[in-house]
């Protein structure tokens, strides 16, 4: 069977979302889909990869310009450069945010990463933002020590007592981390600790120095964004495989281009 690109984006959400950033940004949604590949970011060298292995549909999570809302070409010479790619090559480029954080149940992004980290077995509840999972007590050392290697990172940042006990943890991907999102996991949900994509430095992290400082055994793990989100789409990834099994699908990962030197 061959499937349009309008046909298979209906297939991957269903109740529309009022001012939605999930659009068609490039492309005719009549055209057949040859191959899809999927990313986290849709960077320069991704689109540039997607094209040289005969994609004719890209999904990513994020904004092809550099912004959350709207994807309006940037008007400079990089954003120029990066729109001549795509329009020379007629490649589709169909954006995925909204309705993977907010229509599947659980958060499709949370739900790639807790597969990436075995914790699926662990969710003790999913909330709207966060997930509380129960994990046999270790310390936040080991804890840190088995998320860089799930998620096959150098290094990690972390708030906290190296020598704390942890077992019940709060995961909050993406740009969650910020007190109104995370600090609750604390005073509400009893978690030992929270592990974030990102968030505002001098709130959450601030609030777990006092508390510490005033007798709590308490801390944070700070993934990055990129980090913290991309096993959703890698996931996402295999679900249009079974999906769609006569669709070549790819997964293209995104290199971080933030170091650590």
């Amino acid at each position: 069977m061959e499937w349009t690109i309008r046909q298979v984006v209906n297939e991957l959400t269903s109740n529309p979302i009022e001012n939605t950033v999930d659009t068609l940004k490039f492309g005719d949604e009549n055209n057949k889909i040859k191959k899809i590949a999927i990313c986290f970011m849709p960077t320069y060298e991704v689109i540039k990869q997607a094209i040289k292995q005969g994609v004719n549909l890209l999904i990513c999570h994020e904004g092809v310009f550099f912004q959350h809302d709207g994807d309006q070409v940037v008007e400079s010479g990089v954003g120029q450069k990066k729109w001549k790619l795509i329009q020379s090559s007629g490649i589709a480029i169909y954006r995925l945010h909204d309705a993977i954080h907010h229509e599947y149940q659980p958060d499709g992004i949370m739900e790639g990463l807790l597969h990436h980290l075995d914790w699926m077995d662990d969710v003790e509840e999913h909330k709207e933002i966060a997930t509380i999972i129960q994990i046999p007590k270790r310390k936040l050392s080991d804890v840190i020590d088995y998320v860089k290697h799930k998620l096959n990172l150098s290094t990690v940042r972390y708030v906290g007592d190296l020598s704390m006990n942890c077992s019940r943890i709060a995961m909050l991907v993406g740009y969650r981390g910020g007190g109104l999102t995370a600090i609750p996991a604390f005073e509400v949900d009893q978690v030992d600790l929270v592990i974030y994509g990102e968030g505002p430095e001098w709130e959450t992290p601030e609030y777990i120095r006092d508390a510490n400082n005033q007798g709590n055994r308490i801390g944070a793990i700070i993934l990055g964004h990129l980090e913290s989100e991309e096993s959703g789409m890698r996931y996402l990834a295999k679900r249009i495989e079974k999906r769609f099994p006569t669709i070549p699908v790819e997964f293209i990962a995104t290199e971080q281009c933030i170091k650590w030197k």
